[in-house]
């Protein structure tokens, strides 16, 4: 193979390599950017209008916060949301599981509210229970007022004759 033959295999190759190169960057024009003078010049614009966009003080519709702030307050949320719990106690399946592996304990506690006197429904209670109510809020039975639909002036009245 002569040398000249090389050459123009060499530069057939280079031409196709270029070519390839060429076909996966795209046509210049065709980029959404002010410069279209080169990729680097795009990209740079590019960087220019995100870092113009990032704005840590206030977010608004056309700007964001930094990755940064937006992790900060993520933190600040978690912490408000947590209350200072324990941290066996800070996630919602550590939770679930605690409430799961204690059945014993809920239902002591909805046997403790079912037995409190309710102001907000009717209520079924034993001649015990309404006497143990009374005596807790300092109140007395019906039947130890009396009748309570009596006409104290026409007794009044009656006995002034």
């Amino acid at each position: 193979m002569s040398l000249q033959t090389q050459i123009n295999s060499f530069v057939l190759r280079v031409a196709e390599e270029f070519n390839s190169v060429k076909s996966r960057t795209g046509v210049l024009g065709d980029l959404s950017t002010t410069d279209k003078s080169s990729l680097v010049a795009a990209i740079n614009e590019l960087k220019a209008a995100v870092l113009t966009a990032i704005d840590d003080e206030t977010a608004r519709t056309t700007t964001t916060y930094s990755s940064t702030k937006i992790v900060s307050l993520l933190d600040v949320l978690k912490t408000e949301i947590l209350g200072g719990a324990d941290p066996a106690y800070d996630t919602l399946v550590e939770l679930q599981r605690a409430l799961q592996d204690d059945q014993s304990g809920i239902a002591a506690l909805t046997a403790a509210i079912d037995k409190r006197v309710r102001f907000d429904a009717a209520q079924t209670l034993s001649d015990a229970e309404k006497s143990q109510a009374r005596a807790n809020i300092g109140a007395v039975a019906a039947a130890d007022i009396g009748d309570t639909a009596t006409n104290f002036v026409a007794l009044f009245v009656g006995a002034l004759t």
